[in-house]
Formats: C-alpha cells, sequence, structure tokens
C-alpha cells in the first residue's frame, strides 16, 4: 500500500499547537488515535506512528479521507487485530457466498405454489443470467478493485459521493438484517412438525431467542470457524437431497414438470421467492478485507458458488416436482419434508428436517457476518461512530455483531412472505445504487487496477445491468402497499441519519475516525475525472 504524504508537525513548537486527545486507558495494541479537531485540515501528530507506521485510526471530519491510496491489494493493511485473526481460504469462501444466497432449495416451494412446476423449473434455470450472474461478475470487480470490509458501500462512495454511499450501506444494512429474521422463522417452520409446543406462542419466542443467541455467539469466536461450520453445514444439508433424488428415480413422471396455468399465477409471491432465493452475491463483498488473497479467491468462488447455487435448487424441485401428484395448495416454505416422506418415508423427512435446521444455522451466521462486517467497514471509513470499528479478541466486529442480532430479534414476528417482500424492496434500491457506482467507476477510472475486470467495455457494462434493472422495476412494482410504505419509512430514516451524525460529529458527541490504511476515495475520482478532461 502507498500511503500519501500526510504533513506532522516538525518542531516542538509546531506539534504543541496541534489537538491531541488519547483516550483514557488507550495503548499500543488499541490501534486509535483520536484528535478532536473541527479544522478538517488538521491532522494528527504521532510519533510511535511516524517512526513505526503502525495501523491508526485518526478522528477527521466524517467522509474526509486522509490521502492513502491503493496501489496493489497485496500490500494491504490490517488492524492488529484483524491481523491476529485467519483469513478466509477458497473452500470455506465459497460455502460463505453459498450460505449468503441460497443454503439449499429450503424456501424454493412457494415457486411452485404461486406458478406451478414449469415456471419454477424454467425460473431457476433462466433468473441466474437475468440477476445472479450480472451480480456476481460485478461483485468480482468491484470487489477486487476495492478488497476491504464495507464492500458495496465503498464502491458506492468511491462514485456517489459519502451521502449515497452511507444510504447504500443504510440500506443493505436492513435489508440484510430483515433477511436474516428469516432464518429463525423458516428453522421453527420445519421444527414444528417434530415439536409442536415451538410453533406459537412463548415457547416459539423462546426458542428465537436460543437460538439467536448461540449463533450469535458463533459470530463472536471468528469468520475462519463461521467459514468451516458453513463448509460442514452444506455438505450436511445438500446429502439428503442427493439421497432423495436416488430414491425418486422410480416415481419420477417428466410429464409433471410441464404443468402450468398461466391464468392462475401469483406473480408477486413467485418472483419474490426467485429474486430472495438467488441474490445477495454482492454480501461477500462486505467481508473481502478478511479473505485470504482476494484478487484470485473472490472471483473463484464466486464462480464455483453460482455453479452449486444453480444445482441446489433445480435439482431437488426436478426431483420433487417429478415423483409426486401435483397439490399446489401444499407446496409453502416447508414441504420438502412432507415430500421426503413420500417418497422414502419417515425416516428422510426426519433427515431433510435436521437439514432444514443445519441450513437455516449456517445461512444465520453467514449473513449476520456479512452484516457486522459492514458496519465496521463504515466505521473504518467514518461513516459510522469509532466504537462499531472495534474488534473482539477474535477479530470479529463485536458491536456490529450485537446490533445486528438485535435487528433480527425485533423483526423476528413478522411472517415469512412479508419479511421476503420488505427485504426484496430495500435490496432493489441498494442495487441499483450499486449499478450506477460500477458503470460510473468505468467511465471515470478506467486506468485503476482491476485483478479481475468483466471483459466488456463500457457499453458492456450498461447493457450488463440493464436486464437486473428492469427485473428491479418489476418487483417493485409488485409490491403490496403496505410493503412500500413500511420500507420508504426505512429509506426516510437513513436519508436523515447521515446528516444527523455528521452533527453529533461536529458537537463532538460521537467519536468518529478514519483507519489510516484505507485509500483516499474522493480524491481518486477527482484526478480520473481531471485526466478524462482534454
Amino acid at each position: 500500500m502507498m500511503q500519501g504524504s500526510t504533513e506532522v508537525p516538525c518542531t516542538k513548537e509546531a506539534a504543541d499547537q496541534q489537538v491531541i486527545n488519547v483516550p483514557k486507558g488507550a495503548n499500543s495494541g488499541d490501534g486509535v488515535v483520536v484528535a478532536h479537531s473541527t479544522n478538517p485540515t488538521d491532522v494528527v501528530f504521532d510519533e510511535k506512528l511516524r517512526h513505526t507506521g503502525s495501523n491508526r485510526q485518526t478522528s477527521i471530519e466524517m467522509g474526509e479521507y486522509n490521502g492513502v491510496r491503493y496501489s496493489g491489494i497485496d500490500n494491504a493493511l490490517s488492524s492488529p487485530r484483524a491481523e491476529k485473526s485467519k483469513k478466509v481460504s477458497l473452500l470455506p469462501l465459497v460455502f460463505l457466498i453459498f450460505y449468503e444466497v441460497s443454503g439449499g432449495p429450503f424456501g424454493v416451494e412457494d415457486s411452485v405454489g404461486a406458478a406451478g412446476p414449469l415456471l419454477a423449473l424454467v425460473g431457476f434455470l433462466v433468473f441466474p443470467f437475468i440477476w445472479s450472474v450480472p451480480e456476481a461478475l460485478i461483485t468480482a470487480e468491484m470487489g477486487t478493485m476495492f478488497p476491504e470490509n464495507g464492500g458495496y458501500v465503498v464502491w458506492v462512495s468511491a462514485a456517489l459521493g459519502d451521502y449515497w454511499g452511507f444510504q447504500q450501506g443504510w440500506m443493505k444494512w436492513i435489508s440484510g438484517v430483515i433477511d436474516n429474521a428469516l432464518y429463525p422463522v423458516l428453522f421453527l417452520d420445519y421444527f414444528k412438525s417434530v415439536v409442536p409446543l415451538v410453533g406459537h406462542g412463548y415457547p416459539r419466542t423462546l426458542a428465537v431467542l436460543v437460538l439467536t443467541a448461540v449463533l450469535t455467539f458463533l459470530n463472536y469466536r471468528g469468520l475462519a470457524i463461521v467459514g468451516w461450520v458453513a463448509v460442514l453445514l452444506g455438505v450436511v444439508s445438500i446429502l439428503p437431497f442427493a439421497v432423495m433424488g436416488l430414491l425418486a428415480v422410480p416415481k419420477v413422471e417428466p410429464s409433471r414438470w410441464l404443468v402450468v396455468d398461466l391464468k392462475n399465477v401469483n406473480w408477486g409471491l413467485y418472483l419474490n421467492t426467485l429474486f430472495w432465493n438467488l441474490n445477495y452475491w454482492d454480501s461477500v463483498s462486505t467481508l473481502a478485507g478478511e479473505v485470504e488473497n482476494p484478487k484470485k479467491n473472490l472471483p473463484k468462488a464466486l464462480f464455483y458458488a453460482l455453479i452449486f447455487v444453480v444445482a441446489a435448487y433445480f435439482f431437488p424441485l426436478l426431483v420433487g416436482t417429478g415423483a409426486i401428484p401435483l397439490d399446489r395448495s401444499q407446496w409453502s416454505d416447508g414441504y420438502f419434508a412432507d415430500v421426503a416422506k413420500i417418497i422414502g418415508g419417515t425416516w428422510l423427512c426426519w433427515w431433510i428436517q435436521g437439514a432444514a435446521a443445519m441450513s437455516n444455522m449456517g445461512m444465520f451466521v453467514t449473513e449476520m457476518s456479512g452484516d457486522s462486517f459492514q458496519l465496521l467497514g463504515m466505521a473504518e471509513r467514518g461513516m459510522l461512530p469509532e466504537i462499531f470499528a472495534k474488534r473482539s479478541r477474535h477479530g470479529t466486529p463485536l458491536i456490529g455483531i450485537l446490533f445486528s442480532a438485535s435487528g433480527v430479534l425485533l423483526l423476528s414476528w413478522l411472517s415469512f412472505e412479508e419479511i421476503v417482500a420488505a427485504e426484496n424492496f430495500l435490496y432493489c434500491f441498494g442495487m441499483i445504487l450499486e449499478f450506477i457506482a460500477f458503470v460510473i467507476l468505468r467511465i471515470r477510472q478506467p486506468a485503476v487496477s482491476r485483478p479481475y475486470k468483466i471483459p466488456v467495455g463500457t457499453i458492456g457494462a450498461i447493457l450488463l445491468c440493464i436486464p437486473p434493472t428492469v427485473l428491479i422495476c418489476v418487483v417493485l412494482a409488485l409490491s403490496s402497499v403496505k410493503v412500500m410504505v413500511v420500507s420508504l419509512i426505512a429509506v426516510a430514516i437513513g436519508l436523515v441519519m447521515h446528516p444527523a451524525l455528521r452533527y453529533c460529529k461536529e458537537k463532538r458527541w460521537l467519536k468518529f475516525s478514519v483507519s489510516i490504511n484505507l485509500p483516499d476515495l474522493q480524491a481518486d475520482v477527482h484526478e480520473n475525472t481531471q485526466s478524462l478532461v482534454p
């Protein structure tokens, strides 16, 4: 990493004129130096920092940077505690993406109930080319261009400025927390057939609390642990469907796959189910700073995960719809357990239910990892109070984990369909900003290093974004009034939250700091824009 020229006082008298305030109890292991200066041109003077180059965070105005820039991702620095934490290798990264996006076929049953077998099967074959492939390609390019925690927040900030970067972070974090609230719901929907007591009332509430607490602690223990747990859970979750497929071969009737009734299609539920099950490819970008050799492993992991996800959806749907007579009213979340019972018996039903429980655990911990590291990345950029950049002794974002867990508990009372619709609505707004940022950065920063670059020019980049943008418009148009109102209220909160945080910064009510190891995004944009002017 190449550091910009940061001026420091060269005399004792000049140094005495700087405003320096080291937090009580701070030491060299904290990695933070705080200065409460209202002048954005002021700098922090720290003799140890000047001589050692150790990682620090300097408190400057929120959204203003210190001039450090990327010259290559292999030299990127990290905080002392981040260096102690283990980086995520390729195989765990593939399964982290798998669980960020999918986790298996649990939750795809509604596509059959909404539109019938043919449209469900076609949807999970065609939809990835409209949405998943473009999103994964953009994530690979942008994620290797900005390999730091914060991911898409950094992309949007670089292209559109910090205000819209903050809006991106707010909408995607809220969307992620809403998404994570699904997994206790799905877990209990499967588990209540075994233990009916947890299907409603206080036992259900207690089960949500216990499940959330246990999985939150797993996130606290470290991302590398979460990655290998995801590998184990992924194998456990997919294996029973492979067995079910073998048992179903004699019972499959191909004519059942062709059933369609276009006059009786719930397009809203159908598209929301497809969209929810095949999005969130960009979530892995918020963990880019924790990945081992991201310029190689991130694109590879996205490619392998894409194949894995599509196969994990299509094959069980092919088996389930082809091996048993169609009753669309039965196809809702949790129905694969009943399909397994019909095909293989009670033992296979229980196995599928156990796999569903494991899958939901995997999706919960990976989603929470992405959400919490996003908050950490935003704090390192000065968009959130400094406390969000604090890491536990395991290198995990302690405050981000606690905030994400609290959001899950607050939203877990919503129904499956309401959660999916609200999450999709907010997610769509965030994706529009990502597409805009991707195109702008292609235009303004064509020469900036991109370890992985989609092999298309500027026109190709624009064309790549058109199909998913059209799909976004369709999903938004099909949203219910209730979902639309709730989602727009959430968006409005973000619009006022950024200036409110700036005001808190100016009044020194909250501490904000920017990592000295991060690039000056706005300077890069300005310089590259100037280079395009004749």
